[in-house]
């Protein structure tokens, strides 16, 4: 049965809460007074549309419906999830819950996008306070998994643990912020550097670009796979944290940073910012830089799940919760589908030569896997092995394309088995691709080719025959 979440406020963030539960298979039904959100919402549902399927191994589930509606009312009635992203400003938030509680069922989880209100003072007029609760997301919200999820004494853990539930079946990683502080946690450290940066450039030491430098060439990448704490635990050597501590806990006691002490926002310091800021990004638009930051998430999180850690770990455990299971129909399967992602093009635009090895490669894992070459098959010591292919490239292959792979058998003949895959742009059909794969089955205790055993020697006969 098809979910539904509506989105109260279809800003950019509105908009990222969307794509991602339309993309995870929701129905989405969007409230916003503002005319222009509309088109904001579907300019970023279109990046959405290119970048998440690119993390993934295997299809997406199917798209949901996206409706948008009059009134809150048509809006969240029927709704399993209520995402609120309207302005900050609290009247506004408690007039939009009075509305929504009004009509939408019990059981839903209302959620606020809100970057620094705690969820009791969203509760504060509410006759049921107990089901509105924090789940602050970050930008690109279809694309980054964190969203920190906050209660108050009031909020009943039967909304918290659905809230939690939920949001992992969307590829999320929710973080329980156990007690309620202003701003939560990450904005808070985010607010530390951005205050020390505004200081780095009124007193003419660093420009916009150079701060940015500094961060993406340096802890950035750091912080991206292991965070702050492990980061600094490997800087105190085999010692560890106390080490580390020891050495330079007293730094903190010296003058370096103004961290209690605001610049003021001048006219004069808003142009300096703002002009070094048009200067750094040149002559890219927005949505230009939009796609430019996308990819380089993709190329990060597609390296991290490759080492299925940190932010890859969540991918992977994902892909599992929504890959389906292949069924084998009158000696054809659907092996492989799945978009091209960024890294696996060229320097000519579009996918190489050794991709189209590793499309055919998981084209043949999906095969086994529907006659029971599993991960039990292999672990009783029996596998097949690719012993020769031959590739044939028809047509170009760009990022961001869908493809399937149709995978017929040729050959079963005892320890022998020869597939025959055809690669095809989902869109419109075109062959892209064919490969002939001959494989043997083999015994991995004692490396040589053998028989097929049990079940799968069975299924390949019965295909065959």
């Amino acid at each position: 049965m098809t979910k539904k979440v509506a989105i109260i406020g279809g800003g950019v963030i509105g908009g990222g809460w969307a794509a991602r539960f339309l993309l995870n298979g929701w129905d989405v039904s969007v409230y916003d007074p503002d005319a222009s959100a509309e088109g904001t919402l579907f300019e970023v549902v279109d990046n959405a549309r290119f970048a998440l399927p690119m993390l993934y191994e295997c299809q997406l589930p199917k798209e949901g419906k996206v409706k948008f509606c009059k009134t809150i009312a048509d809006a969240v009635l029927g709704a399993d999830w209520i995402q609120e992203s309207v302005p900050e400003r609290l009247q506004i938030k408690h007039s939009v819950y009075e509305e929504i509680q009004s009509v939408c069922s019990p059981s839903a989880v209302i959620a606020s996008s809100t970057s620094g209100y705690k969820p009791s003072e969203l509760q504060e007029s509410s006759k049921a306070p107990d089901q509105i609760i924090v789940c602050h997301p970050f930008n690109p919200v279809y694309l980054l998994p964190l969203i920190e999820v906050v209660g108050s004494n009031k909020t009943s853990t039967t909304y918290l643990n659905n809230a939690m539930e939920i949001l992992t079946n969307l590829g999320f990683y929710p973080l329980h912020v156990r007690k309620e502080i202003d701003a939560h946690l990450a904005d808070r450290f985010l607010e530390a550097v951005w205050r020390e940066a505004l200081w780095l450039i009124k007193d003419d030491i660093a420009t916009t670009s150079e701060i940015d430098n500094a961060i993406r060439y340096g802890f950035g990448i750091r912080w991206a796979q292991m965070g702050l704490f492990e980061t600094y635990r490997i800087a105190g050597g085999k010692a560890g944290m106390k080490h580390f501590l020891s050495q330079f806990g007293p730094c903190l006691q010296w003058p370096w940073t103004k961290l209690m002490d605001v610049p003021e926002l001048t006219d004069e310091l808003v142009e300096k910012i703002a002009s070094q800021s048009d200067t750094q990004s040149g002559d890219k638009s927005i949505h230009e830089l939009e796609r430019i930051r996308d990819r380089n998430l993709i190329a990060i999180l597609r390296s991290l799940k490759q080492q299925n850690f940190a932010a890859g770990s969540l991918i992977v455990n994902h892909e599992k919760m929504i890959s389906e299971e292949k069924t084998l129909k009158n000696k054809i399967i659907v092996s492989v589908d799945r978009v091209i992602p960024i890294d696996w093009t060229d320097y000519n635009g579009h996918m190489n030569e050794g991709r189209y090895g590793q499309v055919f490669s998981d084209a043949a894992d999906g095969f086994l896997s529907s006659v029971g070459v599993d991960s039990d098959y292999i672990a009783s010591g029996n596998s097949y092995f690719t012993v020769e292919n031959h590739i044939k490239y028809l047509n170009e292959t760009l990022a961001g394309e869908h493809i399937d792979v149709d995978t017929s058998v040729l050959l079963v003949d005892g320890k022998k088995l020869k597939l025959f895959h055809t690669m095809r742009r989902k869109t419109d059909k075109v062959s892209l691709a064919t490969c002939e794969q001959f494989l043997l089955h083999v015994n991995l205790n004692t490396r040589k080719s053998s028989e097929p055993e049990g079940e799968v020697a069975s299924k390949l006969k019965r295909i065959f025959k």
